[in-house]
């Protein structure tokens, strides 16, 4: 089934594109989200149209998103957890902790933006990568204290 995105989807595509998806994933989630339009002769017509429209909010949330970005930069989050023998923590720094950490000092983001591999499990600082927007990226810098 041939739909028309209009937001972008991580391995699938950017707004505007033309993407072909099996039809049970564009008609129980991308259709009922409004994702993305069914790529009807009517709205193929219509593309340019949407993708200028689409253009001019891609361009303000990039200029919106590279401000959010220079700010996250100079931004370091300090976690405590419990630990027993050897600094082996008990549970581990997640990137909903993060989200939350920032939504705390009023930035507004998700956790499924904080590229993060595996949860934080070792005593110390580390770099964590915010992806704010398409190809802008910040890092954060998170430390990871043991409780008193």
């Amino acid at each position: 089934m041939q739909i028309i995105l209009q937001e972008d989807i991580d391995k699938l595509g950017h707004r505007g594109d033309i993407v072909t998806v099996k039809p049970g994933y564009a008609r129980n989630f991308l259709l009922p989200h409004k994702l993305a339009v069914e790529a009807t002769q009517g709205n193929l017509k219509a593309i340019e149209r949407i993708r200028t429209a689409l253009a001019k909010k891609t361009a303000t949330e990039l200029e919106a998103a590279q401000k959010q970005a220079e700010l996250l930069n100079g931004i370091s989050l300090k976690f405590t957890r419990k630990t027993g023998e050897n600094d082996q923590m008990f549970g581990s720094v997640t990137s909903a902790d993060i989200a939350e950490g920032l939504a705390a000092q009023g930035f507004k983001i998700d956790k499924r933006q904080v590229q993060l591999a595996e949860p934080l499990k070792i005593i110390g600082e580390s770099q964590v990568t915010i992806k704010v927007f398409r190809d802008v990226t910040a890092q954060v810098k998170v430390s990871v204290e043991k409780e008193a």
